[in-house]
């Protein structure tokens, strides 16, 4: 570390933790990422210098309000939106730009997606047999139809559906029921890792923590990694190990989902907690709402802004004036911490 910084950056500590841990590297990295789109003759950079690891069996929660650039970052990573700079790898391998025909074809096979609305991602002409194998047709995972006959009938107990809806349309089925067929589609695979996009914004609040339990579930029995992107901060904590906050294609803050909840430091951390609905009607009443500002920093070519880690694993994007700042925070607040600790060397 240089003598006039106050505190390490995200890479910093993480090229740091991989030297020491090569046995727990993680199983994406973005390094320097840069992705955006071309309208006409201009160019508009939606994620700039994104440097973000997602470890093995682990959920990652990405939240932030819309037009972040949640989606797009998930989204980067299955090759459906290209990335104009930066790398993008899955175990240690380059999967963004140009690459060879086996790798993609291998990316496609472990890394799969599971979409927000299950009306459009669902194909009405075919029924949920069709659906729910088309992968595993696409790419002969199975030595025959007794075979694939088993795997489907198996992942439809593992789901909660019966088997004998198997011969239904996506249409004749609630929105609760489509998201799990959709989350069948893609446990079918046997994937490594899954970009949830926001997979129960479309669902009503009675039946969106059976899907959340159902992909802890995966989780659990097929250590299985999770990018789970959400607007909601409340849901995001229920299932993740750890919090990425966004805002403007920049990650302001990353830590412990409890930690996160317990020691708030970027302001914007700070608008979208308040943004939670309290049950309580008069705390509801007497909650003072944070409105976040952009203009409210100070940065400069001079000071400009990195994400920091201010104590162990959590990381905020500051300059050296608001380092200072909240350094000192976490020095006051430092012990007053009841959740889970999280370190990125911790096994998963």
């Amino acid at each position: 570390m240089s003598e006039n910084k106050l505190a390490r950056t995200y890479l910093e500590v993480m090229e740091e933790f991989i030297k020491a841990h090569p046995e727990k590297d993680p199983l994406i990295k973005f390094r320097d990422v840069q992705i955006g789109f071309r309208r006409g003759i201009d160019f508009r950079i939606v994620i700039q210098n994104l440097n973000l690891d997602i470890f093995k069996g682990e959920i990652l929660g990405l939240v932030g309000e819309s037009g972040s650039g949640k989606t797009t970052i998930g989204r980067s990573i299955n090759r459906i939106y290209p990335t104009s700079g930066g790398e993008i790898l899955y175990n240690n391998v380059k999967i963004n730009g140009k690459i060879p025909h086996d790798r993609e074809r291998n990316m496609k096979k472990n890394i799969q997606m599971i979409f927000q609305d299950p009306s459009a991602s669902l194909n009405e002409r075919a029924n949920v047999d069709y659906v729910v194998s088309e992968g595993l047709r696409a790419f002969h995972l199975y030595k025959d139809e007794n075979e694939r006959v088993e795997k489907v009938v198996s992942m439809m107990h593992k789901i909660g559906l019966p088997p004998e809806f198997l011969k239904r349309y996506p249409h004749e089925f609630s929105g609760g029921q489509r998201q799990r067929i959709g989350v069948a589609r893609c446990m079918v695979m046997e994937p490594e890792f899954v970009i949830a996009d926001e997979p129960i914004s479309a669902l009503d609040v009675s039946i969106r923590a059976q899907v959340l339990n159902l992909i802890k579930e995966f989780q659990v029995s097929d250590q299985l990694t999770v990018l789970f992107i959400a607007h909601d901060l409340s849901v995001v904590r229920y299932i993740s190990d750890r919090i990425a906050v966004i805002n403007n294609g920049k990650i302001v803050e990353l830590c412990h989902a409890d930690r996160l909840f317990e020691l708030p430091l970027h302001p914007y951390t700070k608008a979208l907690l308040t943004a939670i609905p309290l049950p309580d009607p008069q705390l509801e009443a007497d909650k003072k709402i944070v409105v976040y500002n952009a203009n409210m920093h100070q940065y400069t070519d001079e000071d400009p802004a990195d994400l920091y880690e201010v104590e162990p694993n959590h990381f905020v994007r500051a300059n050296q004036a608001e380092l200072v700042d909240y350094l000192t925070t976490v020095k006051i607040e430092g012990g007053k911490t009841h959740g889970k600790k999280h370190s990125a060397n911790e096994s998963k």
